[in-house]
């Protein structure tokens, strides 16, 4: 448990507020551009596998540019670089208001969201490891929880206003809009926080050097096991990117039902990231992170067969409570046992996986939905989640017997 003579820390510290403000009004922007251009591309080609291409065209930039923006973190001010990616997302939201209001081919839009995917490539390593050098070890668990609601309070929010503004105008480019206006609002957010710079370079660093996030993630075996599992569970059991089929095609709800699909996840993530932000701290937390996903392997099955908005809706406010859960576990156990020289790098490499299984994800959902339907791919990829916990419970039986996570310390570098 937290040390008694610490209160719990919250938004009344000015670093907390500022970064989980930020990260709420970013993530509002990026979700309101997902919905957006999910809807729009659906309208134009009317095919699920251009809904999974979005997430294969911001994949390309996270596996290009994670090593060197993550060895960049640990070489500039962080919060300059976060700036600078925040900047090339607003740049994006524009870039897409432009390709609406031209009428232009899908190629565009699937050229501003590989844009998307090298801003947020810049962002993950650099706004993710500020608060870390601003904070005690000891308030890290809460910290990142308060960042987590914010930021699941925008990602449910953000379908939801995405869909409306989409109903209301009867197309895309002022949800564009407001999308760069939220990152406007993030840039002058970080802005209020101080800036850390790292120690002076003692010049080129050797590969090993900028490879040496692998190498840490590679010898850490609990953090190993925590991003496996979300990995290959997220690959497997995700269906965010079919929610546009489902909507019109399997519910009949429209955008407007839509934007509330999008947002169950989030309302559910939001839910119990809050209770984290009240609760000590998990004594067994590997164990109930393995626990958590089992229920979201059996949500996700519960969605897939579903006919019912309201069910559908539960089922979804479900997977996003349980993926909560790994959400802080994994972000705490990451900040205490990687000495800050080497955050960057490993962040980057944490976003990798995150990466891969939020946008390859996306890829593998509509390519086997385009094959066999929306409806089987999300069930088969609900009973291939719980294989995957019963495959990590053998592979790092370690990870059950994790305990409170701020009595781990950083470990040295490799």
């Amino acid at each position: 448990m937290s040390s008694l003579s610490e209160p719990l820390i919250d938004l009344r510290n000015p670093h907390v507020r500022a970064i989980a403000l930020g990260r709420m009004a970013g993530v509002l922007g990026l979700q309101i551009i997902i919905v957006a251009v999910g809807w729009q591309l659906y309208e134009l080609t009317g095919s699920a596998l251009a809904l999974g291409v979005i997430g294969l065209v911001e994949l390309g930039p996270v596996l290009l540019l994670m090593i060197p923006a993550g060895n960049l973190a640990d070489r500039m001010a962080r919060r300059t670089m976060a700036v600078g990616a925040q900047l090339v997302m607003a740049c994006a939201a524009l870039g897409l208001m432009a390709a609406t209001s031209a009428d232009a081919e899908p190629w565009v839009i699937y050229a501003m969201m590989a844009l998307v995917g090298v801003a947020r490539a810049f962002s993950a390593p650099s706004v993710g490891t500020i608060l870390p050098q601003l904070l005690k070890p000891a308030q890290f668990v809460h910290a990142n929880a308060w960042v987590s609601s914010g930021s699941q309070f925008a990602a449910a929010l953000g379908p939801a206003i995405g869909g409306f503004i989409i109903a209301a105008t009867g197309g895309t480019l002022y949800a564009y809009a407001v999308s760069a206006a939220c990152q406007v609002v993030f840039i002058s957010l970080l802005l209020t926080l101080p800036r850390i710079d790292p120690p002076p370079s003692m010049g080129k660093r050797s590969l090993a050097e900028v490879l040496a996030g692998f190498t840490f993630v590679r010898d850490s075996r609990l953090f190993l096991a925590a991003i496996t599992l979300d990995l290959f569970a997220v690959v497997l059991g995700g269906v965010v990117a079919l929610l546009p089929v489902f909507a019109k095609d399997v519910l009949d709800v429209g955008p407007t039902g839509l934007g509330w699909l999008r947002a169950a996840p989030a309302l559910g993530s939001l839910t119990l990231a809050l209770v984290q932000t009240r609760i000590p701290p998990l004594q067994r937390p590997g164990a109930v992170m393995l626990a958590a996903f089992f229920g979201f392997g059996l949500a996700t099955i519960g969605f897939g067969l579903s006919r019912d908005f309201t069910l559908s809706m539960i089922c979804l406010f479900l997977t996003g409570a349980f993926d909560s859960i790994s959400v802080v576990v994994r972000s705490t156990l990451e900040q205490v046992i990687t000495p800050d020289s080497l955050r960057g790098r490993v962040a980057s490499i944490n976003y990798i996986f995150i990466g891969l299984s939020n946008e390859f994800g996306a890829f593998r959902s509509g390519a086997t939905a385009a094959l066999f339907g929306a409806v089987p791919a999300t069930v088969v990829g609900g009973f291939a989640v719980l294989l995957v916990v019963g495959g990590v419970m053998a592979k790092w039986p370690e990870l059950m017997k994790l305990g409170p996570l701020h009595t781990l310390a950083p470990k040295q570098e490799a």
